[in-house]
């Protein structure tokens, strides 16, 4: 999948999201986050943004794939690998989450997980 930049419409529902995530409201972000990658599938800020709402939310097995997206359309993001990572911690599944942690580490230190093609 390709990222793409949000349509007019994705960055209105975005905002509002962020807008709920703002005010603590993360049940109420989570619907559009979704509405934005039913929209707009490469749309890698809706995926990571709602991964992190739905960790937040307790979500986590939702959350993993969510941030699963966001790492295949921006393979080379240190923040959607952190946050993998995270996603992983919480649901008990260390081996994944040392990988994870691994390749934001690579990133941080200026490396590449994908090299550019």
């Amino acid at each position: 999948m390709i990222e793409t930049p949000p349509s007019p419409e994705v960055e209105e529902i975005f905002d509002e999201a962020n807008g709920h995530v703002a005010l603590g409201e993360l049940a109420e972000s989570i619907p559009l986050f979704r509405q934005c990658v039913e929209l707009q599938p490469g749309f890698f800020d809706g995926w990571h943004a709602l991964g992190m709402a739905l960790l937040k939310n307790e979500q986590v097995t939702e959350a993993i794939g969510a941030g699963l997206m966001a790492t295949t359309l921006r393979p080379n993001d240190l923040l959607a690998w952190t946050a993998l990572s995270q996603m992983y911690v919480r649901n008990k599944q260390i081996a994944e989450a040392e990988d994870a942690k691994s390749k934001a580490r690579i990133l941080s230190l200026g490396g590449k997980v994908v090299k550019d093609q």
